[in-house]
């Protein structure tokens, strides 16, 4: 057993059979749907979003089965299950990863890997006075990004691979569960060519979704430390400067968002887009979840929002058709929008 079939556990509790397993999968692909984006919220997973994107539907399958097996986890009805009490157990005594957070950092880990290794290939290289080698990245945003670096860092060249290197220590040595192998045996420098992740995981002996766990691990516990602290890492705290960071919504809705603000209502949206009215009523709920001060007010009551909430804390549900039933004054629309923008309070 490993850290994702903890992960999948920790889940699966989050859940409480109100999903089918497969909304974990799509969470953990970072699917981005309004109901993905919702569960992530509403189940407080936000940090598991997108960790996983190489995970293919037939492996997920082969992990779940795996807890199945080991009677972890029960069937509560239809693709839906619940924790056994040995699942319960289980995921007591066993720690989830610790910095992962792909809500935070997935929209630029990859980017921020990429100036990494350049990063430690120059730098390596300019220490042994080597000028003829290989860039290891072919991302010209990358190597533009290391050119004014280069350009605008105080620290003097022959110092570079120094501060960098101790900075790569000290975030290591503190960390708490990263192996650093993972992230150092990829790294290529001044005669030395970096693993792939096929090798390292060979070498240590997990299978390749492991060792993207442990990876995507080891970047977000970078990240975490320099954003935490980035006057102690100046050479590291480079590799976060002019970050795009990418919008939440989806492409769609930031077109639907842009017609709500000239004051287009939901209904002459979809008209205009040629969308049904339930993709209209989908973007909302993303703006719900994602659009700082964005008032529900228009679409639902006050004291409904009030009696939508009050059921799920007293039922302990986010279930729209258990709330439906007990409100029935309330549309599942209305349901879902109340619990997009105070679900998870």
């Amino acid at each position: 057993m490993g850290k994702i079939e903890n992960i999948l556990l920790y889940c699966l509790k989050q859940l409480n059979g109100e999903r089918t397993i497969y909304s974990i999968y799509h969470l953990l692909n970072g699917k981005k749907s309004s109901q993905t984006l919702q569960d992530a919220h509403l189940f407080s997973l936000k940090r598991y979003f997108r960790i996983l994107e190489p995970l293919t539907r037939e492996s997920f399958g082969g992990i779940f089965n795996h807890l199945l097996e080991e009677k972890l986890v029960e069937s509560c009805g239809e693709q839906r299950f619940l924790l056994t009490s040995s699942g319960e157990d289980y995921l007591l005594n066993n720690a989830q990863p610790y910095y992962v957070n792909g809500w935070r950092y997935q929209p630029f880990t990859i980017l921020v890997w990429e100036r990494l290794s350049l990063l430690v290939q120059v730098t390596s290289n300019f220490t042994f006075q080597e000028t003829k080698y290989i860039p290891i990245q072919k991302n010209v945003e990358v190597h533009n990004w290391l050119k004014g670096f280069l350009k605008s860092t105080p620290v003097p060249k022959q110092a570079l691979g120094e501060f960098l290197f101790s900075e790569l220590v000290e975030i290591l040595e503190q960390a708490r569960d990263v192996n650093p192998e993972v992230l150092i045996f990829r790294l290529t420098g001044y005669k030395q060519i970096g693993r792939t992740s096929s090798q390292i995981a060979k070498e240590l002996d997990i299978d390749l979704i492991h060792y993207h766990l442990e990876f995507i691990n080891s970047i977000h516990c970078l990240l975490h430390f320099v954003e935490s602290d980035p006057s102690r890492f100046k050479v590291l705290a480079s590799l976060l400067a002019n970050l795009d960071q990418k919008d939440s919504l989806t492409l769609s809705a930031r077109k639907t968002l842009a017609l709500l603000n000239q004051g287009f209502t939901a209904e002459e949206i979809a008209s205009i887009r040629n969308l049904k009215i339930s993709t209209i009523e989908d973007h909302l709920v993303e703006f719900a979840l994602n659009v700082k001060n964005f008032s529900i007010n228009e679409y639902v009551d006050e004291d409904i929002q009030l009696k939508i909430l009050e059921i799920s804390r007293q039922e302990s549900t986010r279930q729209l058709k258990v709330i439906r039933n007990t409100l029935n004054s309330a549309s599942y629309f209305q349901i879902r929008l109340v619990l997009a923008k105070y679900g998870d309070r």
